[in-house]
């Protein structure tokens, strides 16, 4: 238990930790539990879990994401790194050849053959890396280099909100009249010209004139892919498999950002270290010292760190313009039809 003093903000360890915000999902697990007895039942299908599927799937992401990581701390040519990336190139091959014999496969692949389709989980992967990533670099400039409470970071990214509202609002009576590539073409050069606003990030940068602009914009192009990525992931699927196309696009997103998210931290934390030795472990110590050339220091290269981060994650939406632009076209008449059992989550 400690206390340390940031910028004017007061950081109690004794009070408050992240962890806490693991608790959110109880109560909602408990009104999704309460909801599904009162659901009406629906058309009856049998199938076999494939558990096999599951298992070599979430093994060989789990062993993906952890060498990435590995790759970062150890070195790339680590043994241990080089070990994880082969466990999860076993594992993933031998998901993918589960999943051409079985008969109730976790994957069809003959949904991976459409390119329409194709694309937009490819696109999806590439948004989700740059995605979470700005979520994370923000709070940790926001709370650290700037010394905002969690509360009020919380407040300070409701412009991210707002921008993703709006697009999404705009895109839904697009829809109709303009196909995903010409939706979501745009939408990813404005969002990559929103990340590039927050490279050259300091210090000393203004929150209205800088980090509000750039969530905004950075979050009305990433709004305005989303639906057309959607529409083109389901074009043209049967009705049964509906349900599998869009999941597979959900679960695009995730892998992106766990994987987008592994990669940029690396990078970040390079970059910062090039800068200061360890910067953020000099930056609480120089908090809890009190020792503010030190922590000046250290923002300066976390802020380093973070903008470099930024820039690296305008090379991910550039990849997903570059997948849209030459995959994804499918007719707006393909999509209105198939487009309302869908959501984003």
């Amino acid at each position: 238990m400690g206390t340390a003093r940031c910028r004017g903000v007061t950081l109690r360890s004794d009070y408050l930790s992240w962890r806490w915000v693991m608790f959110v999902n109880v109560p909602i697990g408990v009104l999704v539990l309460l909801g599904a007895r009162v659901l009406a039942s629906g058309e009856k299908l049998h199938g076999e879990l494939d558990v096999r599927g599951a298992a070599t799937a979430t093994g060989g992401l789990t062993a993906l994401v952890y060498a990435i990581t590995q790759g970062g701390d150890r070195g790339w040519t680590d043994p241990v790194t080089f070990g994880m990336f082969t466990v999860a190139a076993i594992l993933l091959i031998t998901f993918l050849r589960s999943q051409r014999r079985n008969r109730h496969p976790l994957l069809p692949l003959r949904l991976l053959r459409n390119r329409n389709r194709a694309g937009a989980y490819v696109t999806m992967l590439s948004i989700g890396a740059a995605m979470f990533a700005t979520f994370y670099f923000l709070s940790l400039f926001m709370q650290q280099v700037k010394g905002y409470s969690p509360v009020r970071a919380g407040f300070a990214h409701l412009p991210f909100s707002l921008g993703m509202g709006m697009a999404a609002g705009i895109g839904s009576r697009l829809a109709g009249r303009f196909s995903p590539r010409t939706l979501a073409g745009p939408g990813l050069v404005v969002a990559a010209g929103g990340m590039l606003w927050f490279s050259p990030l300091e210090p000393s940068s203004s929150y209205f004139t800088h980090l509000m602009p750039a969530m905004f914009i950075t979050a009305l192009g990433l709004g305005a892919s989303f639906l057309p990525m959607t529409l083109g992931a389901i074009s043209g699927v049967d009705r049964n498999d509906t349900g599998i196309a869009s999941a597979i696009l959900n679960t695009a997103q995730q892998i992106g950002g766990a994987v987008g998210l592994t990669v940029l931290a690396t990078v970040s934390t390079s970059a910062a270290d090039d800068q200061l030795p360890h910067a953020d472990v000099a930056f609480f110590r120089a908090l809890a010292s009190g020792d503010q050339p030190l922590i000046q220091r250290a923002a300066d290269a976390l802020s380093h760190g973070y903008t470099v981060a930024f820039a690296s994650a305008v090379g991910f939406l550039l990849a997903a313009l570059v997948i849209t632009v030459t995959t994804l076209n499918a007719s707006p008449q393909q999509r209105t039809e198939d487009a309302a059992p869908v959501h984003i989550g």
